[in-house]
């Protein structure tokens, strides 16, 4: 449920659904507010929802300032809550002994124990202190947190609110104050770099419209946006719901973020060649990221702006409950998804275009440019010569040179030949693969497998012993040719309630198509691990899975953490699948039906 119901007066919209009653709250020492602590309060209400509506609102002055002092950009904001979460992570995590009772993390998969949860009847909440939240650090103003602002100090509130809901509001503040930062970077890159004189008469028309796209269509919505949310905070201390305003705007307005997003492919590509062919275009960057505004945060920092906030704005919502109106309960942030299918589609395309124009058949030609195909691993392998036998093992030349491009469906075999060109002599649907890793025998046999094409190019089953440079490289070539392989260890998807997991302490951009691109804080399941430092990990919040260096990441010890973890990714996912959600209920009033 949610802390806050609106109406159509401000300061009167409160209920108290999931506050403690009065009895409640003055029966427990030192939670119930005096008139002493609380000034407010000298007519000593009688129930607390009596003793809500006498918090006034805070003047809309006061927002406005405390949103003109978040002195930073939005990389800053980012780069700190990030690095905040990861600390409280790693703090929760290094209480293994305290915060476990001895008993094992649980048998029950997190469904089934939601479900066991959901049947139980709700008992009241237990008074704790105030959680110890430290999503962000702010120099540049008085206050830290919502539950620091002078005026819900000096109010009194924070004693009559549950932890959790202080958690909520802190979740709301958040995601408000993290708008008014990324709204202030966003004006900077169109006031600071596109509207600069020089930048204009250097730029042709349409190198400007690719660079920039539509950026002014998505300050234009941040700044409605941002409005919006601080209308809702101006009339209560305690602030009311923002989902509805955030599902709205998913729902009308943020599709101005496909559209710049869409675009990053041919953003980044142009912005690399106006730096290496326009020597002026090259200096104007480097002095405008010399400006003491830009806080020496390069320009494609800024860029990129739209997809990061997009994203963390997704994020900061699951953390919510969604809008009270069932209308309203669209799966959560499709934006999201399309954004992320908007920049693959381009990107593909762009790809197969490329690999066609390379490829040379000595077989019967395949088309390879398709709408629904797109590339998942390139690269050279060594493949075994003649029998395996003793005299095979003594001539020199025991491997061979070959190329492979494996798509979503489709193998294709190559030979790399002069001009850039591969010579295709094999290929076979990629449901038609099958890979057998070899027992060790030495040396010369080592990272060696084997793929079966139970189906190549003349119809007849073909085998390949091939041969990799590493042990993570031919591991991550066996994930590639046959996804269903068992891994070596539990799958989120099995739905067991425990798996190891990692967070990511260091950004990492992919370098290939099986590799997953990691943000700071990003919790994965780990599915497998070579002993040359790579894992094949499925990060919780998008089921997105990938190879990534383990250095870039440090595994969460704590069982009963790594079962929140996935506690919390359940519950997101039944939100993003309404049909899901559907059949459980389903389940549920049958099993009624038959009680």
């Amino acid at each position: 449920g949610r802390l806050v119901q609106r109406s159509d007066s401000p300061g009167k919209d409160l209920r108290a659904g999931l506050l403690p009653t009065a009895s409640e709250s003055s029966s427990t020492p030192g939670n119930g507010a005096t008139p002493e602590e609380w000034p407010a309060l000298a007519d000593s209400p009688t129930t607390l929802t009596e003793a809500l509506r006498m918090i006034h609102p805070i003047p809309a002055d006061s927002w406005r300032n405390l949103i003109e002092q978040i002195g930073l950009l939005y990389q800053e904001y980012r780069d700190k809550s990030t690095l905040q979460e990861i600390e409280t992570r790693r703090q929760q995590d290094a209480e293994i002994q305290d915060s476990t009772d001895g008993s094992p993390a649980g048998e029950d998969t997190p469904e089934e124990e939601e479900e066991e949860e959901e049947e139980e009847p709700a008992s009241p909440p237990v008074r704790k202190a105030l959680p110890q939240i430290c999503l962000l650090s702010n120099p540049h103003s008085r206050f830290n947190l919502w539950q620091d602002l002078p005026e819900i100090r000096s109010s009194g509130v924070l004693e009559i609110l549950q932890p959790e809901e202080i958690k909520l509001q802190e979740a709301m503040f958040e995601l408000v104050t993290s708008e008014a930062s990324y709204y202030k970077s966003l004006n900077l890159l169109v006031s600071h770099f596109m509207e600069n004189e020089r930048m204009r008469k250097l730029l042709h028309p349409s190198e400007a419209h690719i660079l920039f796209s539509n950026v002014l269509d998505v300050l234009a919505v941040s700044e409605r946006f941002l409005l919006e949310l601080e209308h809702r905070m101006e009339e209560n201390i305690v602030i009311s719901d923002v989902c509805d305003i955030v599902y709205r705007y998913a729902a009308d307005h943020f599709s101005v973020y496909i559209t710049y997003v869409s675009n990053q492919t041919y953003q980044e590509r142009t912005y690399k060649q106006l730096l290496q062919e326009k020597a002026a275009f090259r200096e104007l960057i480097a002095q405008l990221e010399l400006d003491p505004k830009c806080k020496g945060l390069p320009f494609s920092s800024f860029l990129i702006l739209p997809f990061q906030r997009i994203t963390r704005l997704k994020l900061l919502v699951q953390v919510q409950p969604p809008p009270a109106d069932p209308q309203a309960g669209l799966p959560a942030f499709p934006v999201v998804k399309a954004c992320n299918e908007g920049v693959r589609k381009m990107s593909r395309t762009e790809q197969m275009i490329s690999i066609q124009k390379k490829m040379e058949f000595k077989i019967k030609s395949v088309p390879i440019i398709s709408h629904s195909r797109w590339l998942l691993k390139q690269g050279e392998l060594q493949q075994m010569s003649g029998p395996k036998t003793s005299r095979t093992l003594r001539t020199k030349k025991l491997f061979h040179e070959i190329y492979l491009f494996l798509f979503n469906d489709l193998l294709v075999i190559c030979r790399q030949i002069p001009g850039d060109k591969y010579q295709v002599f094999d290929s076979a649907p990629r449901g038609l693969l099958r890979v057998e890793e070899l027992e060790d025998q030495g040396q010369t046999l080592a990272n060696v497998f084997i793929l079966r094409l139970l189906e190549n190019a003349d119809d007849r089953e073909a085998t390949y012993m091939l041969k990799a440079s590493s042990q993570s490289e031919m591991k991550r070539w066996m994930t590639s040719l046959a996804p269903n392989r068992r891994t070596k260890f539990v799958s989120f998807t099995s739905r067991l309630l425990d798996c190891p997991q990692v967070q990511c302490v260091h950004p990492y951009v992919a370098q290939q198509p099986d590799e997953l691109t990691l943000e700071l804080a990003d919790i994965l399941n780990i599915l497998d691990k070579t002993d040359d430092g790579w894992i094949f990990g499925e990060r919780l919040h998008d089921q997105e899975r990938g190879w990534f260096p383990s250095s870039m990441t440090e595994e969460i010890l704590n069982p009963k953490i790594r079962s929140q973890n996935l506690k919390e990714c359940f519950r997101v996912h039944k939100m993003d699948d309404p049909q899901r959600s559907q059949n459980k209920d389903r389940r549920k009033l049958g099993s009624r039906n038959r009680q």
